[in-house]
C-alpha cells in the first residue's frame, strides 16, 4: 500500500515534491529498468494528461536498498502544490491498483517524488518554449551564444530582444536554452516563482 508522506515546497532546482514510501519494490536486474520505466509510464501518463499537464520525466534508480521513482510534470500555467499532492495521490492509487490486479511492478521498496520543472531546467521543446515567454534566457544559436528577452515562441521557433533588436531563431538552429534569473525583476514574478528565492538569513539577524 502508498502511504504519502509529505509536500515539500520548490527549490530552485527540484521543484514542487511529494514523497511517499510505500512497501513497494523495483526488479533488481539494472536490464530491466528500462522495460519497468514503460510499465509505469503506462499507468502514470494517462492519470497526467487527464490532470491537463505533461508528463516531462520519468526516471527509476536505486538509492541503497530502496528505489526512487522520480516524476516531473508541467502545463502552461504551471503546477500547484495542491496539484503535485493531488497527482501523487492518483498516481500512488493508481499503481496500487496495478498490482492488485495482477500487474507485478516491484520487489524492492521505493519512493515516490512528484515534482514541477525548477528555474534550471533546460528549454528543449517548443512547450517549454511558450512557457516561459517575457523571461531572459540564453541559448547556444548556432556557434553563438544568444541572451536575450523571449518574446514569442511557437511551433517552428522563437523570437528573442538582444540588445532591443528581435532575432527570429529556428529551433533547428538552437540547442537547450536556459532561464537567467533576474533579482531586479522579483516584483514581477508569480508567488510561485518566489518560494525559489528563500530569505537571506542576514535580514533574519538584523531584524532581531
Amino acid at each position: 500500500m502508498v502511504r504519502r508522506d509529505r509536500a515539500a515546497g520548490r527549490g530552485p532546482s527540484a521543484g514542487r515534491r511529494t514523497s511517499t514510501r510505500p512497501g513497494r519494490t523495483v526488479s533488481a536486474g539494472t536490464g530491466e529498468l528500462a522495460a519497468h520505466r514503460n510499465r509505469l509510464r503506462e499507468v502514470i501518463g494517462p492519470i497526467v494528461e487527464q490532470a491537463g499537464y505533461d508528463l516531462e520525466e520519468l526516471t527509476v534508480s536505486r538509492a541503497g536498498r530502496r528505489h526512487v521513482l522520480r516524476i516531473i510534470v508541467d502545463g502552461d500555467r504551471g503546477v500547484s502544490l495542491d496539484a503535485v499532492a493531488d497527482l501523487s495521490r492518483e498516481i500512488s492509487a493508481a499503481l496500487d491498483a496495478a498490482e492488485e490486479s495482477g500487474g507485478q511492478f516491484t520487489e524492492r521498496e521505493y519512493v515516490l517524488e512528484v515534482s514541477s520543472p525548477g528555474v534550471d531546467r533546460p528549454l528543449t521543446l517548443p512547450r517549454h518554449w511558450r512557457r516561459n515567454v517575457g523571461r531572459l534566457v540564453s541559448v547556444t544559436a548556432g556557434e553563438r551564444l544568444v541572451t536575450g528577452r523571449l518574446i514569442a515562441a511557437d511551433d517552428d521557433g522563437v523570437v528573442l530582444d538582444v540588445a532591443g533588436v528581435p532575432q527570429e531563431l529556428s529551433y533547428t538552429d538552437l540547442g537547450p536554452g536556459r532561464v537567467q534569473v533576474e533579482f531586479g525583476r522579483t516584483g514581477e514574478l508569480a508567488d510561485d516563482d518566489l518560494e525559489e528565492f528563500p530569505d537571506d538569513p542576514e535580514d533574519e539577524e538584523d531584524e532581531e
